[in-house]
């Protein structure tokens, strides 16, 4: 009886020594260990991370050839987390159709986003997309003289298109569907197609909204076009990870959310500091003030506060890549936050 009192004893001590370290949110869990992706980029010194060169979003500058854009900033985000240096990335330049083979072959950590958020693409190249960092979809660039307001204000009108793309054909659903003709002008590339309008051989030229953004930055006279606000497609982009490695999908995932979050309770690059002495509880939690924010990630506790610090929030990397401070000079619209008018929603970093 004696024995059998001593061996549930040292058995129930062993247990409880296990748990209490996460029940104290500060032991097993706050030092989990590195996942393969994690170790490797640690080992490593740096983030590999996979870019399309695009205007805003991706593009080298400079004499060194710096690379910078609104997916650059997110991989500095993510290098900020882990290395509380934003310069350890090393950009790798893909085409469209290099980016999933380059993420599946281990050449890149990570892809700073993708072709737009599908069920196929999502489940059938063993790759998960992490969130959506922009909501995108197929739109029409037109000229300001012609006052179209909406995409509903194009009849008998041409269009420049690339030819043998999903454009061209949600192009003349749109138009059947309403049943109102168009003149469609193909052409063997997007550049041809906006090459052709900037001749005006076109009334409009169609594709994705970002896309359009970056095309009229290359026109003869950008202030004279706009792109309308309608969407004929949904296509969320966002950045992609390997499938296997759910510590990895959660550190760029819950990367995205923190810019998201930080926003929504405006903290910035440029009030992060003075945000550390703040008594608001959701501030406390989400910097890592309060609670240990590494739990789970293999991650220092504060790296919301690098990212932030480093990089700066949502709002921060879309103004100055993308919006009123860049030459795209895009709108929010859709990438707005979820209570200005937007769809732009995150869980609470807590």
């Amino acid at each position: 009886m004696i024995a059998r009192r001593l061996f549930f004893a040292v058995a129930t001590a062993i247990v409880l020594a296990g748990f209490l370290p996460i029940l104290s949110g500060q032991g097993a869990w706050a030092q989990t260990e590195a996942g393969p992706t994690l170790a490797g980029v640690v080992k490593r010194g740096y983030l590999a991370c996979g870019v399309v060169e695009s205007p805003g979003f991706a593009q080298p500058s400079g004499e060194n050839g710096e690379w910078r854009g609104f997916d650059v900033d997110f991989c500095r985000a993510v290098a900020a987390a882990i290395f509380d240096d934003p310069t350890k990335v090393r950009f790798l330049g893909l085409s469209a159709k290099e980016r999933v083979p380059s993420l599946q072959a281990g050449w890149v950590d990570l892809l700073a986003s993708a072709a737009p958020w599908t069920q196929t693409r999502d489940g059938g190249q063993r790759v998960i997309y992490a969130g959506v960092s922009l909501y995108d979809g197929q739109s029409f660039l037109v000229r300001r003289q012609r006052s179209f307001a909406s995409a509903q204000d194009l009849a008998e009108v041409a269009v420049c298109v690339q030819q043998g793309t999903s454009y061209e054909l949600e192009l003349a659903d749109f138009f059947h569907k309403r049943k109102t003709s168009y003149q469609p002008k193909l052409f063997a590339t997007f550049e041809e197609a906006a090459a052709g309008y900037d001749k005006s051989e076109c009334d409009a030229l169609t594709a994705d909204a970002a896309t359009l953004y970056g095309a009229r930055t290359k026109l003869a006279a950008p202030v004279e076009h706009d792109v309308l606000p309608d969407l004929l497609t949904k296509a969320p982009r966002g950045p992609v990870v390997r499938q296997g490695d759910d510590q990895w999908l959660s550190i760029v995932r819950w990367t995205l959310f923190l810019m998201i979050d930080a926003e929504e309770q405006r903290i910035s690059n440029a009030n992060v500091d003075a945000a550390l002495k703040s008594e608001e509880p959701r501030i406390r939690h989400l910097l890592g003030v309060e609670g240990d924010r590494g739990v789970g990630l293999a991650l220092p506790g504060d790296w919301p506060y690098r990212i932030i610090k480093h990089v700066g929030n949502y709002a921060d990397v879309f103004e100055r890549n993308l919006g009123q401070s860049s030459p795209l000079n895009m709108e929010r619209r859709l990438n707005a936050l979820w209570n200005k008018g937007g769809l732009l929603y995150a869980p609470a970093v807590r």
